[in-house]
């Protein structure tokens, strides 16, 4: 590679790096907590358990279930209900004043014996509401999750011109050397390098799945105006329902429907997921990838009769994809100890990166400072390869 094309990469590198390192740093340490978020639910009491009952305990009646959540909030009407992969023993019902309204009242409601077990602490409690939202829009909406998606795609830059770097200045060194006889910086230099290489791969997937899902709201929008308005179209100007089905019924021809598939989520009339005369009922695998993929079934809400039911497009098959591998949540404890491991890899690099910026910039000026004579020596002790790598 030609110097000329080690200067323009370097300069990629630098600047790609430095915009984004204080939000990517934010990133992996609130993302270390999120890894472990049932975890630390468990520790801080607000993650919910179901009562222990024998496994073949028959599931209650859903109308039962939400007419239990109710009674605490009588004046308010149902959002969405769901249920956790790893917790089929709970319901989870959201209830609200509107079908958009943000300040909802989430309770957790028994699945077999149908009474509440609990109203839960919004995402796990005031410390986890904390680190995701900052992990997620920093407080910001829908304009704080596209910067943040901007900040994705600068460190995708970064990581692909780092990659190109690290052989020519690795070319006189072997694999993973760490220079310790030498000064602090190129001591600080090769283990961010080192780390940086080894952690190539997965920074690359966790920097693009992080980006993709920053789009969700966007995709969705773009999926409510194209396939579900299409599914909806034979409804365009009717009235709202005037009585609304058994939402048990429904859902049991959504899973008749779809054998070898689970409920996810259940939108009701008027939500975003849905429209003002169907039950939306996502349904999803039972293996740790399907499981995150879903497959809508709407349902008239005044017949609960099924009206429309297909495939997810390409684009939400991706974002929903994007989830679990962005998290590492999907492999068990060795995977999230993995990716935590990854994670606090990666902010010793944004850190290392961090400072060797800042000593560089000490350095230059101490040597814009000194006399002509002074700057000879140290030249010589680095070879120019490396010298121009490490500026």
């Amino acid at each position: 590679m030609s110097p000329v094309s080690l200067r323009r990469w370097g300069w990629i590198h630098k600047w790609s790096s430095l915009v984004c390192t204080v939000f990517m740093l934010l990133l992996c340490l609130t993302g270390l907590p999120l890894i472990y978020h049932h975890e630390i639910g468990h520790l801080l009491g607000t993650d919910v358990e179901a009562p222990v009952m024998p496994v073949d305990t028959p599931r209650g009646n859903i109308d039962a279930v939400i007419a239990s959540a109710k009674e605490l909030y009588p004046n308010k009407i149902m959002m969405y209900m769901s249920q956790e992969a790893d917790e089929p023993a709970i319901w989870n019902v959201t209830l609200g004043d509107h079908p958009n309204d943000e300040h909802y009242k989430p309770i957790a409601v028994d699945a077999r014996t149908t009474k509440v077990i609990t109203e839960p602490a919004f995402e796990g409690g005031a410390f986890m509401s904390t680190m995701f939202r900052l992990h997620v829009d920093l407080f910001a909406g829908l304009y704080g999750k596209l910067f943040l998606g901007l900040m994705g795609l600068l460190l995708l830059v970064a990581i692909v011109s780092g990659a190109v770097l690290y052989s020519p200045f690795m070319r006189k060194l072997e694999f993973g050397a760490v220079r310790r006889e030498r000064s602090p910086r190129l001591k600080w230099l090769d283990m961010h390098n080192l780390l940086g290489i080894v952690t190539l791969v997965w920074a690359f997937v966790v920097g693009a799945t992080g980006m993709v899902n920053t789009w969700a709201d966007v995709l969705l929008k773009v999926w409510q105006t194209t396939e579900i308005a299409e599914m909806l179209k034979p409804y365009e100007g009717s009235p709202p329902p005037t009585r609304m089905a058994s939402v048990h019924e429904a859902i049991h021809r959504a899973e008749s429907a779809e054998p070898g598939m689970k409920v996810g989520f259940v939108a009701f009339p008027g939500t975003p997921f849905t429209s003002s005369h169907h039950y939306g009922i996502y349904m999803r695998g039972d293996e740790a990838f399907s499981s995150r993929l879903y497959k809508p079934v709407l349902i008239d809400a005044e017949t609960g009769q099924i009206t429309d039911r297909r495939e997810l497009p390409w684009y939400l098959t991706a974002l929903l994809l994007s989830q679990p591998l962005h998290f590492g949540d999907y492999g068990g404890q060795w995977m999230k100890f993995f990716w935590a491991m990854l994670d606090i890899a990666t902010i010793v690099i944004l850190v290392t990166g961090l400072y060797l910026w800042l000593k560089r910039g000490r350095h230059a000026k101490a040597a814009a400072a000194a006399p002509a004579h002074a700057q000879a020596a140290p030249e010589r002790e680095i070879p120019a390869l490396v010298r121009k790598e490490a500026s």
